[in-house]
């Protein structure tokens, strides 16, 4: 997506960094500094419903802390609806709302609507328009009806519903979602994505990290994958997908696969990438392969005595791109680092 010359973007992060000071050792203690974000830059258009994807600990919530103010860069600058992050905190948080994913945020013994009255007055909200603010947030979020229960009776889906109400409660401009699904229900996390479809229905711009591959890819308007700090990708889900567009994946559901028939797969020659998942008493290889099922009956021979269970084929996905960036990433820097290391 291009943007417009004559529209100001309504988030623009330039080469933000941010290193923290720690310390390393038990009895000779030595200063270390971490830089868990290191020069990240990206735009939102308004209205856009923008993905931020990565592995925990790759600096995807470090990102939005500084874009948020709760978190000072260490480098680089960063605007919300025009307002700089540093110098106008205040005209910022104006503009902004914050959901994270989890329990914390509500008072569980007393109603929904008693929640939202609180906070209303927390934010500031003109007591005039409070009543008509608050029904129009519970019949966004499909709370309307519910609003008089306690809400230690809610699921989690409809207190994940009730945190995204409490976050738009003074009409922020954008909104900032932290993993909002997890550890919902398959319903409770559908019943969310429609909510969030809702806000930007609503001419609200939404920046959404989560872990859920599927998740973005029907979400997202375009989607920044983010590794060790970095930006390694950005654009639609169309275009992540794109850079393995020509491969197939086969699916090997394996029973206590060795390392060693592991490494036979990678050292195949029609082989580009190998990734192995756990789920419960199985091992799934995803091959990765311009050849698809015409090479499977000898991948199948590089496993040797394995124990196979099904073998299935099928285009890539999401998740699958996303898996080869971060594993193509991170080999990438390890070996960077390796070099820095031994020069």
């Amino acid at each position: 997506m291009t943007l417009p010359q004559d529209r100001t973007p309504a988030i623009e992060a330039v080469e933000l960094v941010r290193t923290y000071r720690t310390h390393t050792g038990v009895i000779r203690r030595r200063p270390l500094h971490v830089e868990a974000v290191k020069g990240v830059s990206f735009e939102v258009l308004p209205g856009e419903l923008f993905g931020l994807l990565g592995p925990n600990g790759a600096g995807k919530t470090t990102t939005i802390k500084m874009l948020i103010t709760l978190l000072l860069p260490t480098a680089g600058t960063a605007r919300v609806m025009g307002h700089d992050v540093v110098k106008e905190t205040t005209e910022v948080r104006k503009r902004i709302g914050y959901v994270f994913g989890g329990d914390r945020g509500l008072y569980d013994r007393v109603s929904a609507l008693d929640n939202l009255r609180y906070f209303a007055e927390l934010y500031g909200v003109d007591p005039a328009h409070q009543k008509r603010r608050i029904a129009d947030l519970l019949e966004l979020v499909g709370l309307t009806g519910r609003e008089k229960e306690k809400v230690e009776g809610f699921s989690r889906g409809m207190r994940q519903r009730l945190h995204i109400a409490r976050g738009l409660l003074h009409d922020p401009e954008v909104v900032f979602l932290d993993e909002p699904s997890i550890g919902l229900d398959p319903v409770g996390a559908r019943e969310l994505r429609q909510t969030i479809k809702g806000l930007v229905d609503a001419g609200k711009t939404v920046l959404l990290t989560t872990h859920y591959m599927f998740e973005a890819d029907a979400l997202c308007d375009r989607i920044a994958v983010i590794n060790d700090g970095r930006i390694v990708a950005l654009g639609t889900g169309a275009d992540l997908k794109g850079a393995i567009a020509n491969r197939t994946i086969v699916e090997i559901e394996t029973f206590g696969v060795a390392p060693e028939a592991v490494e036979r797969l990678r050292a195949d020659r029609d082989v580009i990438a190998v990734n192995a998942e756990e789920r419960d008493q199985s091992q799934i290889l995803l091959v990765q392969s311009a050849h698809g099922l015409a090479i499977t009956q000898r991948l199948l021979g590089l496993l040797g005595e394995t124990r196979i269970g099904k073998v299935v084929a099928r285009e890539p996905t999401l998740e699958d791109a996303y898996v080869h960036l971060i594993a193509s990433t991170s080999e990438t820097d390890g070996a960077a680092r390796a070099a820095a290391v031994s020069g």
